[in-house]
C-alpha cells in the first residue's frame, strides 16, 4: 500500500479527537526529533475511523503543518479498526514473488470481505517449526474503500500519501525502535478516544492483534449523562477541571467504572493468547494513548493482570534538541505519540 518514491516521510496519525504529526531525522549514526505537535479535531469529523468531514480535518493537517514549520510533503498514516483484518496464517513454502501471485487466492479463505474490495498486503514471518515445506505469513487486508477515504483526505490537505500502514504495526515499530527486543511475550495496548488497540509480540513479532470499540470518550459522555452537562464541560471535568467535590466523586466513580471494563477487555483478550499459546508469559504491557493516561488505570490494569505495566516513551532514543522543543511538554504527553513517532520512523518501501 505505497505511494510516492522518495524515502523520508512525517508521520500522521489520524485519530477521532485528535492529530499528532512527527518528523524525525534519521542517518545510519542516530535518530533526531526534528517536528512533533498535535492539534483537536471538531466532535463527528471522524467517527468509528470513517472520515465524515474531509474538510476540516484537512484543514486542521495544514494548520498543524503551518504551525511547525513542515516543508515534506511526503507521509505515512495508518488505520485500524473493523475495516483492517490481520491474520497470522500457514501457507506452503514459496518465494515471496510467488506469494505475491497467490496470495489473492490465500486470502479469500481468511478474509470475511470480498478480495475484490479490499488492498492485500502481507509479510513472510519465516518456517513453520513442525512442518519444512510450510511458512507463516503475517496477511493484511484493508478494505479499499477506507484507504481511498485517507488517500482522498491526505491530497486535500496538500500531502503525498507514500504509506497506509495499521496502527498495531506503528505501536511495533515505536516498541523495536525504542525499547530492548525481548525474548518473552509483550503487551502494547493503545486507548485513543474512541479505540483500544492491542499487540502482542512474541520473539520480537506480532502475535496476536486486536481492536476494540472503547476509549476515553466513553468516560465524557458518561459523566455528560450523569452530569446533564455537556460534552465540553464533561472533558473539562474529566481532565480535573473542576473544584466541586460533590461532582468530583461522581466523575471518580465514572472512572472507576469505565476503566474497570477496560480492564476486563484486555484481560480477557491476554486468556485468549494464553490459551493459543499456553507454553507463553507476558512479562509485561507497554501503554498507550491519551486514554492510557486516566489517573488510576495503569494501576488497576497491572492488578487486574498480574502484569507488570509501564507508559510508552517512544522519544526514549531520539536525540532531542532542548532549544527547539519542550522537553516537559514531551514527556506529558509522550504515550499519545506512540502511533504517530512509529509512522514517523517509517521509510517508503517498509512492510
Amino acid at each position: 500500500m505505497l505511494f510516492g518514491k522518495k524515502d523520508h516521510l512525517i508521520g500522521l496519525d489520524i485519530g477521532s479527537g485528535t492529530i499528532k504529526l512527527g518528523e524525525v531525522l534519521q542517518t545510519k549514526r542516530d535518530r533526531t526529533l526534528k517536528k512533533f505537535g498535535m492539534a483537536g479535531l471538531p466532535p463527528g469529523a471522524i467517527v468509528e475511523g470513517r472520515i465524515r468531514e474531509p474538510e476540516p480535518v484537512a484543514d486542521t493537517i495544514k494548520r498543524l503543518r503551518s504551525e511547525l514549520k513542515v516543508k515534506e510533503q511526503n507521509v505515512a498514516t495508518s488505520i485500524a479498526g473493523y475495516s483492517v483484518v490481520i491474520k497470522k496464517i500457514v501457507v506452503q513454502k514459496m518465494s515471496d514473488e510467488e506469494l505475491q501471485d497467490n496470495i489473492q487466492y490465500e486470502a479469500e479463505q481468511y478474509i470475511p470481505f470480498d478480495v475484490q474490495d479490499v488492498n492485500i498486503d502481507f509479510q513472510i514471518l519465516g518456517e513453520h517449526e513442525a512442518n519444512a515445506e510450510q511458512m507463516y505469513v503475517m496477511l493484511v487486508a484493508a478494505k479499499t474503500e477506507i484507504v481511498n477515504e485517507y488517500v482522498s483526505l491526505l491530497q486535500l490537505a496538500d500531502l503525498n500519501p507514500c504509506v497506509i500502514d495499521v496502527d498495531v504495526f506503528a505501536l511495533e515499530k515505536t516498541f523495536e525502535d525504542n525499547y530492548e527486543k525481548e525474548e518473552k511475550s509483550v503487551a502494547l495496548i493503545d486507548i485513543g478516544a474512541n479505540k483500544m488497540s492491542m499487540n502482542i509480540l512474541k520473539d520480537g513479532m506480532s502475535a496476536f492483534t486486536r481492536d476494540v470499540s472503547i476509549g476515553g470518550e466513553q468516560i465524557t459522555a458518561e459523566i455528560a449523562s450523569r452530569l446533564k452537562c455537556s460534552r465540553d464541560e464533561a472533558e473539562a471535568l474529566k481532565l480535573g477541571k473542576s473544584k466541586d467535590r460533590a461532582r468530583q466523586q461522581d466523575i471518580q466513580q465514572v472512572i472507576y467504572s469505565v476503566t474497570s471494563s477496560w480492564c476486563g477487555e484486555i484481560r480477557r483478550a491476554i486468556d485468549f493468547y494464553y490459551s493459543t499459546y499456553p507454553d507463553e508469559d507476558i512479562t509485561r504491557i507497554i501503554l498507550s494513548g491519551g486514554g492510557a493516561q486516566t489517573a488510576g488505570f495503569a494501576d488497576a490494569l497491572s492488578t487486574e493482570t498480574s502484569i507488570e505495566v509501564e507508559m510508552c516513551d517512544p522519544f526514549k532514543t531520539l536525540n532531542i534538541n532542548e532549544k527547539q522543543h519542550d522537553l516537559d511538554y514531551l514527556r506529558s504527553i509522550a504515550p499519545q505519540a506512540a502511533v504517530c513517532m512509529g509512522l514517523a520512523l517509517r521509510r517508503v518501501g517498509d512492510k
